[in-house]
């Protein structure tokens, strides 16, 4: 209720006699006064005041479908409902239904939450629609930013510039990015279909462009594994495989997949007898083995531990990258020993792999290592990995293991398991003794070869170099020194190099020195942030990212996890499309999920920040199709990206991306200007996709949707 006198109070005094006209005065005017503070204050809410993430949202109750109505049901949860006519449409609060009886402002709620808890003292039980039950202590805490007020604009937008500390990856790639004039328009009504290619299910536009591939002059070199993107993004649906089921839960899903969910069996006849998979009724089955650890990775890891005990999984070795992963079992147990794997494989005649790693809950991305860099800075993997991947490391003057040479931090180990490790066969002798001279030439010190008795196999462990001597002392018949205006960064769409890149020798740059150990080098700014150069966000570097961190900690505490109504159980697979610090994967450390860090080309290159911090990422063009196959992420996070990218390339193609990304019963918070919310919103709710919050403030807003299973017919 309002504080001070009411109308009707007001008019029940002015009845009294003229004697007391004057005191009258005064308190009517008072009360006045009071009621339109309290006006004024309900319509202008804040997050502290009122926070819309609060556990146990209230949900309206669901309507049956018509008869024949193939439309999903949505249910929709809201922040307070305004008046229409309190606020601009583009200021308030997002409505919740089209029934105006339903909606409910900020007082009426409260009132509610007071009878509540009167019942409670009677001993009553509350009425069950009034399930909305916030924590009025918890709104009351200024700390508690769920959505960031005027006072946090550093958080919303990008204020680095060029040419600054904070280069793109497009300018150290020396690519264009330009802004159309104007922002693809979003129709008034969508008519989709569904995408006819080869591919079917499997669909990712980049990589099974086969007009493009057919156009190759050579695939010796893999070209025609690498991408090669459609000049117009399609925005085509791409259908599920018969039988589709929401994914089993990790840890579960690590051992165990459903067979109609990745209906693939060549891996099952190439790899059975190796304990890559098994079709088990409806399931395919994981045993965790692979070709060189075919008695299980664990004993594989761990033999790996016993060969060079400062590998330190979990401590000094944190973030691994694994080339032809397979199905990642690799990386999938090593989440046991508290290390992240990036794992990569080709899109090839090994069906699926890559595919079965992400259905399982495990990282993984489609690449191959032909002509172009991989999508990762330089110097940011603590080791790298290769069981017998099947990469000729040792032809065209060793340009492949050249890039991992780029990525591998100083002082990081290649582990190598192949047979040439091992075998004395004399292909495996030759390959060997090829290895051997092409990392000597490259100053890579073998710290141990040895032997696993139970499965048989063998590893050989090279460590690169932790400064310059060795480079500066070899002859010049030993590969060449990368030239100075070879950015070791730069690595979109950037050409391999049969060349060295020098080590830094100033200890305040980065990867001087080993960051430190995990999990400790999550929370603390890399050493190499300077307070005299600005952040992404304006502040000096440092304190930009303890900002960055600390907000994105309250976000999540305070709206994410409760707020939102997120089964985190049912969430594994998650991507942030606009990472900057990573600070929303940090702040998720303690759910058991794992997060693709992406930063765009066009943004400020933060991304060896990530990987300094234990995590991991790429960088992407979001104009572009990502290298993952349909049906792969739980959730997708996109904070002010949108907005971005529909300047360069439209929102459609962008939104019909993430469709095609995300899983069925999938979920997509963005946070962005009002505009675009609706923009977003528009698609999705023609995607049948359930917008589940809407909620704005200051043109800021933020939206949470949910797909569904719904795809258009073959016959549209």
């Amino acid at each position: 209720m309002a504080l001070g006198h009411t109308r009707l109070d007001v008019r029940r005094l002015q009845q009294h006699s003229s004697s007391y006209c004057s005191a009258t005065t005064v308190v009517v005017f008072v009360a006045l006064c009071l009621v339109g503070v309290w006006m004024a204050s309900s319509m202008l809410v804040t997050p502290a005041d009122f926070s819309p993430f609060q556990p146990s949202l209230p949900r309206r109750p669901v309507a049956t479908p018509a008869k024949g109505d193939s439309r999903p049901v949505v249910r929709e949860e809201s922040a307070e409902e305004k008046p229409e006519d309190a606020v601009p449409a583009d200021e308030a609060t997002e409505k919740t239904t089209n029934q105006p009886g339903e909606q409910q402002s900020v007082p009426e709620l409260k009132e509610k939450l007071d009878e509540e808890q009167e019942a409670k003292k009677k001993g009553d039980k509350p009425h069950e629609q009034n399930v909305f039950k916030p924590d009025v202590e918890q709104e009351a805490k200024k700390e508690a930013e769920v959505f960031p007020d005027a006072s946090q604009a550093e958080l919303l937008y990008e204020t680095a510039t060029e040419p600054g500390p904070w280069r793109t990856q497009a300018a150290e790639s020396n690519m264009e990015t330009k802004e159309k004039t104007t922002a693809s328009s979003i129709p008034a009504s969508f008519s989709w279909k569904l995408c006819n290619v080869e591919a079917g299910a499997d669909y990712i536009p980049c990589l099974d462009n086969v007009e493009a591939i057919k156009k190759l002059r050579s695939d010796t070199h893999y070209e025609h594994r690498e991408r090669h993107c459609p000049q117009e993004p399609p925005t085509c649906l791409v259908p599920l495989p018969k039988g589709y089921r929401s994914p089993i839960r990790w840890p579960e899903s690590r051992d165990q997949i459903w067979y109609n969910n990745v209906p693939h069996t060549k891996l099952v006849e190439y790899k059975g007898h190796q304990n890559w998979v098994n079709v088990s009724g409806d399931h395919l089955i994981f045993p965790g083995g692979g070709t060189q650890f075919k008695r299980g990775a664990l004993h594989y890891i761990d033999f790996i531990q016993e060969a060079k005990k400062d590998v330190a999984w979990g401590k000094r070795t944190r973030v691994v990258l694994d080339v032809g992963c397979g199905v990642a079992s690799f990386g999938g147990y090593l989440f046991d020993r508290d290390v992240l794997t990036m794992s990569f494989a080709p899109k090839d005649e090994h069906e699926a792999q890559v595919q079965f790693a992400l259905e399982r809950g495990i990282p993984a991305i489609s690449a191959v290592m032909g002509t172009k860099r991989l999508p990762f800075p330089g110097r940011v993997f603590d080791a790298v990995h290769c069981a017998r991947c099947r990469v000729p490391w040792h032809i065209e003057g060793g340009k492949l293991l050249l890039e991992l040479d780029r990525l591998l931090r100083p002082g990081g180990y290649f582990v190598w398991s192949a047979t040439p490790a091992y075998q004395k066969l004399p292909e495996d002798v030759e390959i060997w003794q090829a290895m051997s001279a092409l990392t000597r030439s490259m100053c890579w010190k073998m710290v141990n070869k040895v032997k696993d008795r139970l499965n048989r196999v063998g590893v050989a462990i090279f460590q690169k170099p932790i400064d310059n001597r060795c480079y500066d002392g070899r002859s010049a018949a030993n590969l060449p020194l990368c030239g100075e205006y070879d950015n070791v960064d730069a690595a979109w769409n950037v050409s391999l190099e049969s060349c060295i890149h020098k080590l830094p020798v100033d200890p305040a740059i980065r990867s001087s020195r080993w960051p430190e150990e995990w999990p400790l080098r999550l929370e603390r700014a890399p050493y190499w942030l300077k307070s005299s150069e600005p952040g992404v966000y304006g502040k000096p570097a440092p304190e930009d990212f303890e900002a960055d961190y600390d907000h994105w900690k309250r976000v999540i505490s305070n709206s994410y996890m409760d707020g939102l109504g997120i089964d985190w159980s049912a969430v594994r697979n998650v991507m942030d499309m606009n990472a900057v610090y990573g600070g929303f994967a940090a702040a998720l450390r303690d759910v058991k999920v794992w997060v693709m860090n992406v930063v765009p080309i066009d943004s400020p290159d933060t991304l060896a920040i990530i990987y300094e911090r234990g995590l991991f990422g790429l960088y992407h063009d979001w104009c572009e199709s990502f290298s993952t196959y349909p049906r792969s992420y739980d959730l997708v996070h996109a904070d002010h990206i949108f907005s971005k990218v529909k300047k360069r390339c439209g929102l459609l193609s962008v939104i019909v991306e993430v469709d095609r990304m995300a899983r069925p019963e999938g979920r997509l918070i963005v946070r962005d200007d009002m505009e675009t919310i609706n923009e977003v919103r528009s698609i999705a709710e023609s995607l049948h996709w359930e917008v589940r919050l809407s909620y704005s403030q200051e043109k800021e807003g933020l939206l949470f949707v949910q797909k569904t299973m719904w795809r258009p017919s073959p016959s549209s």
